[in-house]
């Protein structure tokens, strides 16, 4: 008998199952009666445990701008790391400014004891110091954290001159005796905890095992300072002046690509900035400037939408800081498929023009 030949059935370890006489679980082909495991069935989250329920003897306070009522990698590494510090005794309280629409659900899952949400004014450092400046006589936190990057760095150096605060930047790891700092140019250095720390990329792992208290206290709002910087707004720049480290939305072609005009018309209807694979660059269908991937540009936009793209490795670390990514391609086996937010199997070409006529009808709808 020719073994390679013949089909070996297989047994889903999930279908029912009967006790035998040796206590050992048995799997009955084509009978469907007995019972499950329970574990089996449990198709939902995992529940996480209660991180401590106080009463607390100590506070730390972090500090977090949020973008489109998200927080970046790095505001939720900087609470996570306050979380972890906080141990059994120790409370974390946030201060999120842009989250004000943030459930007490969302809040739990990020660690968080108690926070205090307030609507972005954009750029206004004097309210935000002075609101910052209350909370701190008002909780007395032991510890203030921020990530080292954007607002949150900005306002975090301004509160430790303000309010004359011991403070640490770049740094990379906190232990007991005190923290370790990425110095400049290379090399790191050991300080003593100070009271404000300024929090480099990687300094904890956002994901916890645990859940905070979640309370949410009522929306705060911005003192009434006046500002010796007057904002005047912002006017964005054409995506194709933009470099695609810079760009917010971005749409990408590979070797699925065949008509490039088409396709820059759509990414001018859209305003998105211009992206390409190294296939599509080597091909010269686009010039170097515009790749992505290792060997190109990293890029870390909002959306980054990839047509006819099948997601080599060095394109996938290209866009891995990418917050939501489109792929469109006909191999629903691709990696970029697997990497996407939001899959569509379709040929490229003919998802291209029927886009661009969608975007281009609606810009002319909203402007009757």
């Amino acid at each position: 008998m020719d073994f390679s030949t013949q089909a070996i059935p297989r047994i889903d370890p999930r279908r029912p199952w009967v006790l035998g006489p040796s206590g050992l679980k048995r799997i009955v082909l084509g009978d469907d009666s007995g019972s499950r495991d329970a574990a089996m069935l449990a198709h939902g989250p995992a529940h996480k445990p209660l991180r401590s329920n106080g009463p607390f003897s100590q506070r730390l306070l972090v500090v977090a701008h949020a973008e489109r009522g998200q927080l970046d990698d790095a505001a939720r590494e900087a609470i996570a790391a306050a979380a972890i510090l906080a141990g059994k005794d120790g409370e974390v309280l946030a201060l999120l400014y842009g989250m004000e629409d943030a459930a007490p659900e969302a809040l739990a899952e990020l660690a968080v004891d108690r926070a205090l949400t307030v609507a972005d004014p954009g750029y206004a450092p004097e309210q935000k110091l002075a609101l910052l400046q209350q909370l701190l006589q008002q909780e007395s936190p032991h510890t203030v954290l921020f990530a080292d990057r954007g607002e949150d760095a900005d306002l975090g150096r301004r509160l430790a001159c303000r309010a004359r605060l011991s403070v640490v930047t770049d740094v990379v790891e906190i232990a007991a005796d005190g923290v370790r700092r990425r110095q400049p140019g290379a090399g790191f250095s050991l300080r003593e905890r100070a009271q404000l720390l300024l929090l480099a990329r990687g300094v904890a792992e956002a994901k916890l095992p645990f859940v905070g208290k979640g309370e949410r206290l009522e929306t705060a709002a911005l003192p009434a300072v006046s500002e010796q910087v007057q904002d005047l707004g912002s006017a964005a720049s054409p995506a194709s002046e933009l470099a695609l480290e810079e760009a917010d939305l971005i749409v990408s072609a590979g070797n699925g690509v065949s008509n490039v005009p088409g396709f820059l018309a759509l990414a001018e209807a859209l305003g998105a900035a211009v992206g390409a694979s190294r296939v599509a660059v080597d091909d010269g269908r686009f010039t170097r400037d515009k790749q992505v991937g290792a060997t190109g540009k990293t890029v870390q936009a909002s959306a980054y939408i990839a047509l006819g793209i099948s997601g080599a490795v060095q394109h996938l670390q290209g866009i891995k800081s990418c917050r939501h990514v489109i792929a469109v391609n006909l191999d629903a086996a691709a990696p970029m498929i697997k990497r996407a937010d939001l899959s569509i199997i379709d040929d490229c070409q003919s998802f291209i023009s029927a886009f661009e006529q969608l975007v281009r009808r609606e810009r002319k709808e909203k402007q009757v």
